[in-house]
């Protein structure tokens, strides 16, 4: 018997056979090329079949997953689009005269090292993304098929160097009983959508793709963080006890789901869910969510090619707050910029974005586009009990400022003769040092 450490990624015991995830020989080499527009358009050709395929799983993982994850895809699809990236890819297939292959490969790796080199978890984790979005161009330059977990149709474990998040979201739970990789923590996509489908997975073994075979019988604890390969009977009957007990755990905690959050010593406190859509709602309540404590609203805007209209804001909003019945609700207005873009705005392009044009900056900025917001919020605000909250606030003027609109499309809604609560808290998220 074998057993292999790592980071225990998402919590559960599973007991299957090894299917070993290959990924092709992507290997590249330099070529010169004579005629340097026919390879650029070859890459771009490359670029548009990534797109489609991007846009495929982007919807998939919008309905299995959620929206939240289904962003994930959005941003592959703006790599894609970058003009940072993909213009330094054609500038060396037209300056160095190189084949579309080792440009994108140079590029990759260049960008895939400034971005591991960085100190921030979050940001070295943006290095995954490049890779899965340059492979899958590389793919269709090579000509070469990339592995399709979704046709995996007995149950496994499946092992591979690193899940991408596009391999991630086509996993069928159904089958694949959870998996463990060489590389990866737990802030890594691939671990983030294992949380989701609630399947276990242990990341950063190092070596588990040289230790384990096609077939090997596998026990991965995602407790733990081990995996166990070929264990005896003794490891086995042990494994299946701390499974068994894993599982009442669960129907207990389960009990509790309608039950209040009081500590010890007598204080209660609120249980509140993040969602990001109203799809989002049936895994509140099922674990017995108190309330909504941030609807991301930024996903409203994006997977779309045009900003969502009012009406159309009003009933996904109406949609929580019915859901949610007398439950606090509190709704996060429009924070795009950073890491999330919309491609039909034209943002600017900033050294650091992350704390730049964006979130309360942008919307103060651009006023008809906040208006339209806080219009469907206010007009939502009757079916429920409604919180507003203002994003990267940094200043008391900037919240007097935003207060100041929704006051203003308040007055006009009443004024219009539409119904809109007078019970309605305003609120900023504290998340700039200045605030």
């Amino acid at each position: 018997m074998l057993q292999l450490k790592g980071i225990a990624a998402s919590q559960g015991i599973s007991f299957a056979k090894a299917y070993i995830f290959v990924e092709p020989d992507l290997t590249v080499k330099e070529v010169k090329v004579q005629d340097v527009e026919a390879e650029v358009k070859r890459f771009e050709d490359a670029i548009e079949i990534s797109k489609k395929e991007l846009t495929i799983i982007k919807d998939k993982a919008h309905e299995n997953l959620g929206a939240d994850k289904a962003a994930i895809f959005e941003a592959h699809l703006l790599i894609l689009e970058d003009p940072e990236f993909m213009g330094t890819v054609k500038t060396d297939i037209q300056s160095k005269e190189i084949n579309a292959e080792y440009a994108l490969k140079e590029t990759s790796d260049m960008f895939v090292s400034m971005f591991e080199s960085m100190d921030n978890d979050y940001m070295k984790e943006r290095a995954a993304d490049i890779r899965d979005v340059s492979k899958r161009i590389l793919a269709h330059l090579l000509g070469v098929d990339l592995p399709n977990p979704s046709l995996i149709d007995e149950e496994v474990i499946v092992i591979a160097e690193d899940l991408t998040p596009s391999d991630t979201a086509q996993l069928n739970k159904q089958f694949v009983k959870g998996f463990a990789t060489n590389i990866g923590g737990r802030t890594s996509h691939s671990a983030i959508m294992a949380r989701s489908l609630e399947i276990p997975a242990v990341v950063g073994t190092s070596t588990i793709t040289e230790e384990v075979k096609n077939g090997d019988v596998l026990i991965l604890d995602g407790l733990e963080g081990v995996v166990y390969v070929n264990p005896d009977e003794a490891t086995t009957a042990e494994l299946k006890e701390k499974h068994a007990k894993f599982e009442a755990q669960k129907a207990e905690w389960a009990k509790l789901v309608t039950e209040k959050s009081v500590t010890q010593d007598g204080h209660e406190v609120l249980l509140a869910a993040n969602i990001g859509t109203p799809a989002d709602l049936e895994g509140v309540n099922n674990n017995g969510g108190e309330a909504v404590g941030l609807y991301r609203t930024e996903f409203l805007y994006m997977g779309r090619d045009q900003l969502p209209t009012e009406d159309e804001q009003f009933e996904a909003y109406k949609a929580v707050l019915e859901g949610m019945g007398d439950k606090p609700v509190v709704v996060r207005t429009l924070d795009i910029g950073g890491d999330k873009e919309l491609p039909y705005l034209d943002l600017p392009k900033e050294m650091n974005p992350f704390l730049g044009f964006r979130a309360i900056r942008l919307c103060l900025e651009e006023k008809d586009l906040f208006r339209t917001q806080l219009r469907a919020l206010l007009r939502a605000s009757v079916y429920g009990k409604l919180c507003v909250m203002f994003p990267m606030i940094a200043t008391v003027q900037e919240f007097r400022a935003a207060k100041a609109l929704f006051l203003e499309e308040k007055e006009k809604l009443v004024a219009e003769g539409v119904a809109v609560s007078n019970d309605i808290e305003l609120g900023i998220m504290v998340e700039i040092p200045s605030t």
